[in-house]
């Protein structure tokens, strides 16, 4: 079978380009990079079009429409009260979509200040129906489980806090401080740089 080669497309004159943004924004949010990643494949290439990327950016930030700040903030906000998501999964997240760091820094301390973390693991662990790991398996499953939790964004600490609630056999939890636990705290100070 064979694949047809993509269309190539005539690139889009400022005016265009603007309303290609637009559409792309009322679609779903948007930072100003992802942005800028797809109009560059409509754009002409070279000066002319990154002249014109500028132009349709600094247009949508006059009229409100596009701000990594804002971004930031319903990203975390949402991601945190609709997915209960951990603060490092939600500080990865934001990174992969090219917010600035220190503007990260200041929406987390924002948002998870006041947050109970353990009380947001336990209320993931509700969200995703994760049962209690018991029988032949406890082991392995708790791994699966602390493994989940771990890519949510939480602590180890608060993983650890979560486990011991159910009340699991001595052998199926994981040695705290061994290789299946993270060695970050829940403090900024102690996320990687990436």
């Amino acid at each position: 079978m064979a694949f047809r080669a993509p269309k190539k497309r005539e690139p889009l004159a400022e005016r265009e380009l603007f309303e290609y943004a637009v559409g792309a924004l009322a679609r779903r949010m948007r930072s100003v990079r992802d942005l800028r990643r797809l109009m560059r494949t409509r754009a002409e290439e070279g000066d002319t079009g990154e002249r014109a990327m500028d132009a349709v950016c600094t247009r949508l930030k006059e009229l409100g429409y596009l701000s990594d700040t804002r971004f930031a903030a319903d990203y975390t906000r949402l991601r945190k009260e609709n997915e209960k998501f951990g603060r490092r999964r939600v500080q990865q997240d934001l990174m992969q979509k090219g917010v600035q760091k220190e503007l990260i820094a200041t929406t987390l301390a924002t948002a998870y200040d006041e947050v109970d973390e353990v009380g947001l693991a336990r209320q993931y662990v509700a969200r995703k129906r994760m049962k209690k790991p018991g029988g032949v398996n406890a082991q392995k499953e708790t791994a699966r489980v602390m493994g989940r939790l771990l890519r949510a964004g939480f602590s180890s600490n608060a993983i650890y806090k979560v486990l011991r609630e159910w009340d699991l056999p001595e052998e199926a939890m994981p040695v705290e401080g061994g290789a299946d636990s993270d060695s970050y705290g829940a403090g900024d100070e102690d996320l990687p740089d990436f």
